[in-house]
This record gives structure tokens, sequence and C-alpha cells, in this order.
């Protein structure tokens, strides 16, 4: 991911709970590693490792974070996408160089880059709570 290898060994916790949970298979409305949507999996991870307390769905999420632009964005920070839908439909987090985390409903818990044509289709927002 072009991360420095300080970098991965001072966030230890973080590089450990992708390790954990990358693979980990979609399920609407799923919250373990039994199957994991993309909602749930945001929450854990917050708390887990950004320690920010946050609830709901992809949509909820949106409506309740701080929009911010591209040059304020920072690891942790929300993604959210609208895929073939008018609101609010898809949720990661942000890692570093443009890679985020999430839960895909075709591959699972995945680490995916924003630059890749079908994120960039559907891509609408970055928050903040």
């Amino acid at each position: 991911m072009g991360v420095p290898e300080k970098r991965i060994e001072n966030e230890f916790p973080l590089w450990k709970f992708i390790n954990e949970w990358e693979g980990t298979p979609y399920r609407y409305g799923g919250k373990d590693k039994e199957g994991i949507d993309c909602s749930a999996f945001v929450v854990i991870m917050s708390d887990k490792i950004f320690n920010k307390k946050i609830s709901g769905s992809s949509a909820d999420l949106y409506n309740s974070s701080k929009p911010i632009n591209l040059n304020e964005v920072v690891a942790g920070d929300l993604v959210f996408f609208k895929i073939e839908s008018k609101k609010v439909s898809h949720v990661g987090l942000l890692l570093y160089n443009g890679k985020f985390i999430h839960a895909s409903v075709s591959k699972g818990v995945i680490i995916s880059d924003l630059s890749e044509k079908y994120y960039e289709k559907y891509f609408f927002s970055f928050g903040r709570k």
C-alpha cells in the first residue's frame, strides 16, 4: 500500500485488525466474522481502532458526518458511495494513499483503491465523525 515500514510498526493494531477481518464474507445485516455488511464493519473498526463510537446504516452515517474535502482526509475518515441509488448505499474507511477498507458484496472485507473505475463511478463524498 505504499506505507513506510515504521508507520506499520507504529500502527500495529490497525494492520492486525485488517488482517483478522480481511476476507470475511459479506452478509446484509451481519455483524460478526460469520458475515458482515459495510456499515457494521465500519462501526466496529471505528470503535476498535479509531476510538470513535458511531452507529447506523451507510446513509445514517453520511447524514450524521461532517463532509470533508480530499485535501483534509486522514486514515479513519469515512468514504461514501451511491451505488445504483439516489442515496448513500455503501461506506468504507480510508486507509492511506487512496486505499480504503470495506465489506464488498461480492468479495467480503477487502482493501480497494478509490482510483478503481468502479469506485470512481460511484464515489459520493468523504465524511468525518
